[in-house]
């Protein structure tokens, strides 16, 4: 395994996938290796019951402020963000971040966005807008990175980084 080119990194918005959810989920907790827990309803009715607030789904506009400050959070930390889609109910983005590790990249990603959204005004001043954690893939070769921005890319996304050449 190879040094990390780039990351893959996945979140949803606050309370759009519950541990439970028929979709299937991943626990947080899990062993290297252990893939997505399969569906239970008892325990997606006991996560909901958990919540804080409703979840969160983001309109176009919140979605292209905080494309926005994903964005420019990228160019203020010197980032080459090769893809990203701000969806509303998830975020994908492919980044070469240098030293940073893929959890301090996906905090200040999340973070930034949080700022933009709160910013928006009045209706905007919510506690949690992202889930706690996220998928954080580490690409460590020029077609692991090519694959990962297809699959942004292609992911019918409204909006979308420019792609960027891996020779």
């Amino acid at each position: 395994m190879g040094e990390a080119l780039a990351y893959l990194l996945t979140w949803t918005t606050y309370g759009t996938w519950l541990p439970g959810d028929r979709r299937g989920w991943v626990n947080r907790h899990r062993k290297r290796g252990q893939g997505p827990q399969g569906p239970s309803p008892a325990l997606e009715s006991h996560a909901g019951g958990l919540m804080k607030g409703a979840p969160v789904i983001l309109d176009p506009e919140m979605r292209r402020s905080a494309d926005a400050a994903m964005r420019q959070a990228c160019v203020d930390f010197g980032w080459v963000l090769h893809a990203l889609e701000v969806r509303s109910n998830h975020v994908h983005a492919v980044v070469t971040a240098g030293d940073a590790s893929p959890g301090k990249v996906m905090g200040i990603l999340k973070v930034r966005g949080t700022r933009a959204l709160r910013e928006m005004g009045p209706g905007a001043g919510r506690d949690r807008w992202w889930t706690r954690e996220g998928s954080k893939r580490i690409l460590n070769t020029p077609g692991s990175v090519e694959g990962a921005i297809r699959y942004v890319m292609n992911h019918d996304a409204w909006v979308k980084a420019p792609r960027t050449a891996w020779g």
